[in-house]
């Protein structure tokens, strides 16, 4: 008899113990697979997860640093992801105020090439699809760069380090919608390279030749211009010396442009147009250019958030001298108070042609 209850006790302990055991491994199990399940929401994604083209460049952050090939790479402050409802993006920001890389008086996140073709024999291409987010709360209205930002480049990287291309997005603050438009630089004949001046053609809205009348006053809002927002996408290809440009937006018209990059339009005084003019030759900007252009220079593509809005006094020029706020170049207080350029791009490719060689000659000398 008690051998018997002894038997059954001991049945039944075990039988209790196999389903504490197999609570236990199931509960294990669930704690383990929502660990997992946690860790890839919480996965970060990189902008090379996003647009898989970042062996071609090297990124600028909003400090003036260079960051390099920027695969698996994010900064919180500059460069990172973002969803929202219309998908994934690849976000670019840059304050008023604070370092800058090189020579330029403005901060910039962006992308630049790795390599350099040469116009006449080139046969190279980048397409973008992007949004701008956020352009500079203050700056002067006279001045033609406030709130304004750069999303697209060529840029030399010979002789002057000139911009054959730079497309612009520009609002003025209490405005809907703002203006898209490109700006081809000369580049300049002689030594003297601070007479170089830009020629600006409209896209959507106006050019950079409209500004406020005075330091209170904007002029009037564009109509048929694009929205902080609003998709719009550009490609470039330079093939055998032009350049050619094409820009689109859903519902709004589609444009193209040509240029020759190895022929110049403004080899003389007499072919300054007017345009110029009236912008930059009041402030001692009146340079010609050399006859063949940008012939003979290794050229290469730049995209991201260059923010054309600065701290200097519109007092130093007119043109490129916003006097926004910088808080003393406090990326904190700048990005609470709306004195940042943000754009985020959605899509990108580049075509390199086997002509191309490398840039890293750029690099040592602005790094």
């Amino acid at each position: 008899m008690n051998f018997k209850i002894k038997s059954q006790s001991i049945s039944l302990a075990l039988g209790v113990l196999l389903i504490l055991c197999s609570s236990c491994y199931d509960k294990t199990k669930n704690t383990n697979e929502t660990s997992k399940a946690e860790k890839e929401a919480n996965k970060t994604v990189y902008a090379s997860d996003l647009i898989p083209f970042f062996d071609h460049w090297k990124l600028i952050l909003g400090d003036g640093s260079n960051a390099g090939v920027a695969n698996n790479f994010e900064d919180e402050d500059f460069f990172y992801t973002a969803t929202d409802d219309s998908g994934d993006w690849v976000v670019f920001k840059a304050p008023n105020g604070g370092d800058t890389h090189g020579t330029s008086n403005n901060t910039r996140t962006e992308l630049a090439q790795i390599k350099k073709w040469y116009p006449a024999t080139a046969n190279d291409k980048l397409s973008a699809t992007l949004k701008v987010m956020n352009v500079s709360s203050t700056g002067d209205p006279r001045v033609a760069a406030s709130y304004a930002v750069v999303v697209g480049q060529i840029h030399s990287a010979d002789g002057h380090e000139n911009e054959p291309l730079k497309i612009f997005y520009k609002k003025f603050p209490g405005h809907t919608k703002g203006s898209v438009f490109w700006h081809y630089e000369i580049n300049t004949a002689g030594d003297d390279n601070s007479v170089r001046w830009d020629f600006s053609t409209a896209v959507w809205g106006h050019d950079f030749s409209v500004v406020g009348p005075d330091e209170k006053t904007y002029p009037e809002e564009p109509e048929d211009g694009i929205a902080l927002g609003e998709e719009f996408s550009y490609q470039i290809e330079v093939k055998d010396g032009i350049m050619n440009l094409k820009f689109t937006s859903e519902g709004h018209e589609t444009k193209s442009f040509t240029k020759n990059l190895i022929e110049s339009e403004y080899p003389t005084t007499a072919d300054i147009p007017k345009q110029t003019q009236e912008l930059f030759m009041p402030v001692g900007q009146d340079g010609v250019e050399r006859k063949n252009a940008y012939a003979g220079e290794g050229c290469f593509f730049k995209l991201g958030s260059y923010n054309q809005t600065n701290g200097k006094s519109p007092t130093v020029n007119k043109n490129w001298c916003s006097g926004a706020e910088t808080h003393g170049g406090d990326i904190e207080k700048q990005y609470a108070d709306g004195n940042y350029a943000e754009v985020w791009f959605k899509d990108a490719s580049i075509t390199v042609s086997d002509e191309a060689v490398s840039n890293e000659g750029y690099f040592t000398k602005n790094d």
